[in-house]
């Protein structure tokens, strides 16, 4: 394939995955936006193996079969409940890939470069591994996490600050003295071993130090991360398709972990350095009072005798998968005349859309899901909330408690309605480790139980006459 249609191939390429993150900012254009995606990337595929620069091919079609294989199965066999996991474990492969290629590109005897070309390439190495080991490391401790193998809450070292300021200068450092090594035809191989380490120390501590409910954030900056070690990748193999590529991965994680935490009331930085979770200046308000459980005959009658309801759904019903009861009883809700929407929070689930994604899954319409910010202003007029499997998204802690570890979070107030009925499976604190008084106010009720058994019953008495 001659070198013009090469670039051709990548100017359409480039053009289709700008059209995938325009459809996939809107739940009605997604599944266009995923076509455009995938198209594009098989043309980039074919292009790059057909542009000349592959000569063992043999090799590439093995390791086409093997990562499709994988992809494939992974695609068919993971659950809704496990796509934060996964997303945390693929961006760790495009962190792994960056830092072979720049270590491939380094033992490289064949590129020969001279002067402040040779000084750019060596940079161009340095930072592609440096990202890519931050982004590796960090997104195991986010795979491990989300997954529940390693433990939820913030590991927080004594002078951590200053460990990370360390770490950053010796980073600093040894770029510079790979700089001088390369230049001086010296051992260049120590300090870059030695950063690499560094730069895989410093992506654990990160993700360690960061609390469950910044999860979500976590996830999009490590999104963001992936992108530019792709960039990074693309500057070192001379391939102006992924340097685009992971340009817009980059910036639109970037954009995407800005917006989530305006949507907090955090700052990046404070995320980074150490989430929610994390101590804070004083003892958090103790919980008192006792919860008044509830049945599904009882929640029936209350949804019956209800006008407007608002559904708020949480991690919870994912794990339950129970979303499809959930659009059953909605239907059956709107057929009798009654107002039904769905109350979602930015931070809902464990990954930017989570809850979105699930509702699509159901087939729920896009026009009777609302984000917090539509519909907080609402609950007044909200006759009964249902919580299903969410806590700190609902916890109004957050709003009059600064000693809590969520203090100045924006949440859901769903407790200005007339009655809320929360489904749990137990009195168990949320993803961040924080208590709820929700739960114990007088018009609270608490549905006990697995989601989907327990809304199965509430819809067998709802069809009841």
């Amino acid at each position: 394939m001659s070198h013009s249609l090469v670039t051709m191939s990548y100017i359409v390429s480039a053009i289709l995955f700008i059209l995938s993150l325009s459809g996939l900012s809107n739940q009605e254009t997604a599944r266009k936006g995923n076509y455009y995606g995938m198209l594009g990337m098989a043309i980039a595929i074919v292009a790059t193996t057909l542009s000349g620069s592959v000569t063992a091919f043999g090799v590439l079609i093995g390791a086409l079969i093997v990562g499709g294989l994988i992809g494939a199965r992974a695609a068919y066999k993971v659950e809704m409940t496990q796509m934060p996991e996964l997303v945390a474990i693929m961006h760790s492969m495009v962190g792994l890939a960056a830092v072979l290629v720049g270590y491939a590109n380094f033992m490289d005897q064949s590129i020969s470069l001279e002067g402040v070309e040779k000084t750019i390439h060596e940079i161009e190495i340095y930072v592609g591994i440096l990202i890519g080991a931050v982004t590796f490391s960090g997104s195991v401790i986010a795979f491990g996490k989300l997954s529940e193998k390693i433990n939820g809450k913030p590991l927080l070292l004594p002078g951590r600050h200053w460990l990370n300021l360390v770490l950053l200068i010796a980073s600093v450092v040894l770029g510079y003295e790979f700089l001088h090594q390369t230049e001086a035809s010296g051992d260049a191989l120590i300090p870059l071993a030695i950063m690499t380490g560094i730069a895989l120390v410093f992506g654990i501590h990160m993700v360690m130090a960061i609390g469950g409910a910044d999860m979500p954030v976590v996830i999009s900056m490590l999104n963001s991360y992936s992108g530019w070690a792709a960039a990074a990748t693309g500057f070192m193999l001379s391939n102006d398709l992924l340097i685009v590529t992971g340009a817009l991965v980059g910036s639109s994680g970037a954009i995407l972990s800005y917006i989530m935490c305006k949507a907090m009331n955090r700052h990046f930085l404070s995320v980074i350095a150490g989430g929610f979770g994390t101590t804070s200046g004083g003892e958090s308000a103790a919980i008192e009072g006792e919860v008044q459980p509830i049945d599904a005959d009882e929640t029936a009658k209350l949804l019956k005798a209800a006008k407007n309801i608002m559904i708020i759904p949480g991690y919870g019903m994912a794990v339950a998968q129970a979303q499809h009861t959930v659009y059953e009883i909605t239907k059956l809700l709107r057929a009798k005349g009654k107002k039904v929407g769905f109350g979602i929070h930015p931070v809902a689930g464990r990954m930017p859309g989570h809850m979105n994604v699930l509702l699509a899954e159901a087939k729920v319409p896009y026009d009777i899901v609302y984000e917090m910010d539509e519909i907080n202003d609402d609950f007044d007029s909200v006759d009964v909330s249902i919580v299903i499997g969410a806590n700190d998204i609902v916890n109004p802690s957050a709003l009059n408690d600064p000693n809590s570890p969520i203090a100045g979070m924006p949440v859901l107030e769903c407790w200005k309605g007339e009655t809320t009925i929360v489904l749990k499976r137990s009195m168990a604190s949320g993803y961040a480790g924080v208590g709820n008084p929700l739960f114990v106010l007088d018009n609270t009720r608490m549905l006990f139980g697995d989601a989907n058994t327990t809304m199965q019953a509430v819809l067998k008495a709802l069809e009841n006459k």
